[in-house]
């Protein structure tokens, strides 16, 4: 034909004669020609990029970790247990069960006085002088229900906790680290001073 590069036509889902091409035209020549410069400069950018990765990490050295790195890694390593036997290993593992009591022992309120006084006064009058969560007011006509119902029932109220009419009495009054004598010679305390 006319020597341009050319397509063949489909009509109708069937393949038209050799000889009826259709010549392509120029903007879709330029079209194909400018993808195809697109396609390339994207292949020689990868390329680079390839290139660029291996010389950067060629000069990193994988080997060398930080002391904290190291530290992470023995302590994820580390043993959950360990194996003691004979006489070294018995006193391996009492030092061990010892340190382990040590660092759960719980931290006693008021390095443990037994001083109902203190207690009242730091942990208790914060509420019960207030009147907050329905505590009974510092007075003998609030309390005198309270002391019908027994010194032990109060105790075991304050310790555990208790939700009456009035409102919400926190477990040994939202202090945890109070032992339970503690918070019995409050108690005592509070129904001694309110009579």
């Amino acid at each position: 034909m006319c020597g341009r590069p050319a397509i063949l036509l489909m009509l109708r889902g069937r393949r038209a004669a050799v000889d009826q091409v259709v010549p392509v035209q120029k903007h879709d020549l330029l079209f194909m020609k400018h993808f195809a410069q697109v396609i390339a400069g994207l292949v020689t950018l990868t390329v680079l990029l390839i290139i660029s990765a291996w010389i950067i990490n060629a000069r990193v050295s994988p080997n060398e970790d930080s002391p904290a790195r190291i530290a992470q890694i023995e302590a994820r390593i580390a043993p959950v247990a360990a194996v003691y036997a004979g006489d070294t290993g018995r006193s391996a593992m009492l030092a061990a069960q010892e340190a382990a009591r040590a660092a759960t022992a719980i931290k006693v309120a008021f390095d443990g006085a037994l001083d109902g006084a203190l207690i009242y006064e730091r942990v208790c009058a914060a509420c019960h002088l207030t009147g907050a969560g329905g505590a009974p007011a510092p007075t003998a006509a609030a309390w005198a229900p309270r002391r019908a119902k027994g010194l032990d029932l109060l105790v075991t109220h304050a310790i555990e906790g208790f939700r009456g009419e009035a409102g919400l009495m926190p477990a040994k009054g939202g202090r945890p680290d109070l032992t339970d004598e503690q918070v019995r010679v409050t108690v005592e305390y509070m129904l001694d001073k309110y009579k």
